[in-house]
């Protein structure tokens, strides 16, 4: 009987073991099992964090966010509240025994605070709008938040009044706005943006700020509780002057405003010392031109004794932090596609905290992630890899763990495509260019596979060596999937990035060939099945592709602009693009502005094309897919116009959406492979 049970036994682990190494190919429907961490805040003194724990609901097909807790060496993980609703924006009391956070209710969202000790939990406020930056002060006896404040429309006639039980039509939108809607959000209903304190036991919201002027960004408290230190736009010509800010104070008693700085750019993110005699914050010069590395600076209080810090760096900085000591301030940058915590000291000193940071943007592999540091100097970040979405990591010492497992129920058993980086020789200029290629699932070596770029959005962005839903999900169909990083990507410095300056697209083409030239000589593609897509500046750089050569059986061209003069003039960002992108405004630089659309090159596409746009699309609109739809129509090629009804310029901000998106361009490709 033992020799029997024993038997059974090994069978069942033989069967089990047997079952796990069976992975699947990861599939459409595994979108909506995806989870990631998002906005780890660690306890002042280093043992908890909580956290907004993201995953996908198929019934209602969107993001749904709770907030979790877990001790820094991953135990006693759980919900933080039984709240099945929207929750956000944990910050801790600076004593620890607190939690404040954003969530919905029946008015909508509101703040709620969260007691350690009791897991008691209560709305403090009724607002008006959703409330955003919280922030606690120095004692722990108030909130500091931004809110918007609505203001009338302009009135332009006055209509009789309707008969009761009447059904007229709906009052005209009226605006007189530079800007008057943003893409994902429609219409811009009038108002503006000002700080509030809320009593920490709940209470009336108090307003700091008045004026028509929007004040925003980072809130960060003196350490006394007197000021708060903010960023936003005074100045009188403030609506076209929209690529300037200042940092300003205001007092809490008094409200008086007093402005810290006055230079032309960007100055945001004002951070307190714990001593309260410097305040960092991220600043540059406004050069006019395509991009400009955003810099760390500090200066006194009051203002005075301006400093830059990492101008040795070459890299855009993020997300600052002080050291509890007050000798330095920890960052985020991106290098080479990779993103990572930094460290500066007051002295200039700079050195690498972390690598991989990220994993929030799950669709294609951007740039994301955010970080906190306890008192004690432990810090909590969201940490990615090509194979997982973000984790909570912590650092404490010189060792790094991965304390959260949220896809080992679904990851583990896929089998994902391998991820490798890849470097080759610009044939422009000798430069090196950086790109990332997936291979299918179960790839033979020696074995040539169908190749299939996709180029990513911005320009002015990067691809890196994250987690990407949509390229594992190509490479399952059994493609070799390359993604690079052109000129004009961002991670590899100032110069780098602008090289698209009134030069776009340029030769950023030639590198994404060249790196398609790289790959055929590896002898890893099949030359005669290569395909190309992308979307927003990827959709751009894929009809400019096909307009100069005709190697690619087929390409899906998402959400493109495709007539520089059109689309400047509709998007939502219409007042943004003269002189960054190119000289002059489209009236004053027609050939300049001309030159550089798809548009401009359709007589030489051959190439099957189907073009896909959200049709609510405010940043590229539809008119800019339709004219290239109706363009290759006239000239009778093959192509089809696919119209992807409630969706914004982020076609993947729903997870069907997504599937669909990636399901048509798979359709697309497979009718043309060879």
């Amino acid at each position: 009987m033992r020799n029997l049970i024993l038997g059974f036994l090994t069978l069942f682990s033989i069967l089990h073991l047997g079952a796990q190494n069976q992975k699947k190919a990861f599939s459409y429907l595994d979108v909506y099992e995806i989870e990631y961490a998002s906005d780890p805040q660690i306890s002042p003194d280093g043992k908890t964090i909580v956290y907004q724990r993201i995953g996908f609901d198929i019934m209602q097909d969107r993001s749904f966010g709770n907030l979790w807790i877990l001790n820094i060496d991953g135990t006693g993980h759980t919900k933080l509240t039984s709240r099945e609703t929207s929750e956000s924006t944990p910050r801790w009391s600076p004593d620890g025994e607190k939690i404040a956070f954003v969530s919905s209710s029946d008015e909508g969202a509101e703040i709620y605070i969260y007691w350690i000790k009791t897991g008691q939990f209560a709305k403090i406020s009724q607002l008006e709008k959703s409330p955003s930056s919280i922030s606690w002060s120095p004692d722990g006896e108030w909130i500091a938040f931004s809110m918007n404040i609505a203001e009338k429309a302009p009135v332009i006639a006055k209509m009789p009044s309707k008969p009761e039980g009447a059904k007229w039509s709906e009052a005209p939108r009226i605006t007189d706005r530079l800007k008057h809607e943003a893409d994902g959000r429609g219409y811009i209903k009038p108002g503006y943006n000002h700080i509030f304190l809320l009593p920490a036991d709940g209470g009336s919201a108090r307003q700091l700020t008045h004026g028509n002027y929007n004040h925003s960004g980072n809130i960060s408290w003196s350490p006394d509780g007197k000021l708060i230190y903010f960023s936003g736009n005074r100045n009188d010509d403030w609506e076209y002057d929209f690529r300037n800010s200042e940092i300003y104070s205001v007092h809490t008693e008094t409200t008086e405003i007093k402005s810290l700085t006055s230079r032309k750019g960007p100055d945001y993110h004002p951070v307190a010392s714990p001593d309260g005699k410097h305040i960092a914050y991220i600043s540059n010069d406004d050069k006019i031109q395509a991009y400009q590395n955003r810099t760390l600076h500090i200066m006194g209080a009051d203002g005075s004794n301006k400093k830059e810090l990492t101008a040795t760096l070459d890299r855009s900085v993020s997300n600052i932090q002080w050291n509890q000591n007050g000798k330095g301030i920890y960052f985020t940058y991106d290098n080479k596609g990779n993103s990572k915590i930094g460290y500066v000291g007051l002295n200039g000193n700079i050195k690498k905290i972390a690598d991989n940071l990220g994993g929030t943007t799950v669709g294609r592999p951007y740039p994301s992630g955010s970080y906190s540091i306890s008192d004690k100097g432990v810090i909590a970040y969201t940490r990615t890899t090509p194979y997982d979405p973000a984790a909570i990591a912590v650092i404490k010492g010189k060792s790094s763990e991965v304390i959260t497992k949220l896809n080992d129920d679904l990851l583990a058993y896929r089998d994902l495509g391998k991820v490798e980086e890849v470097w080759y020789k610009s044939s422009v200029d000798n430069r090196d260019v950086q790109g990332w290629i997936v291979y299918p699932p179960n790839y033979e070596k020696g074995k040539k596979y169908p190749l299939l770029v996709e180029n990513h959005g911005g320009p002015i962005l990067n691809y890196g060596d994250r987690f990407s839903t949509e390229m594992q999900l190509y490479a399952a169909q059994g493609y070799l999937v390359f993604y690079p990083n052109p000129r004009g990507s961002t991670s590899y410095g100032e110069e780098f990035a602008n090289l698209l300056y009134n030069n776009y697209p340029g030769e950023d083409y030639n590198d994404v060939m060249d790196g398609v030239d790289h790959l055929i000589d590896q002898g890893i593609v099949d030359v005669n099945n290569m395909f190309v897509t992308g979307g927003s500046a990827g959709g751009i750089m894929t009809a400019w592709i096909i307009g100069k050569n005709n190697r690619f059986n087929a390409a899906v061209v998402a959400k493109p602009v495709i007539n520089w003069i059109s689309k400047t003039l509709v998007a939502d960002n219409y007042y943004g693009y003269a002189h960054y992108r190119y000289p002059g405004q489209p009236w004053e630089n027609v050939e300049g502005y001309w030159k550089f659309s798809p548009l401009s090159l359709v007589a030489n596409v051959e190439t099957p094309t189907m073009v896909m746009v959200g049709m609510n699309d405010l940043r590229t609109p539809p008119s800019e897919a339709k004219q290239y739809y109706h363009a290759l129509k006239l000239r009778k090629k093959e192509t089809v116009l696919v119209e992807i009804p409630g969706a914004s310029h982020n076609i993947a901000g729903r997870p069907s959406n997504l599937i669909t998106k990636i399901a048509h361009t798979i359709a697309w490709f497979e009718k043309y492979k060879k």
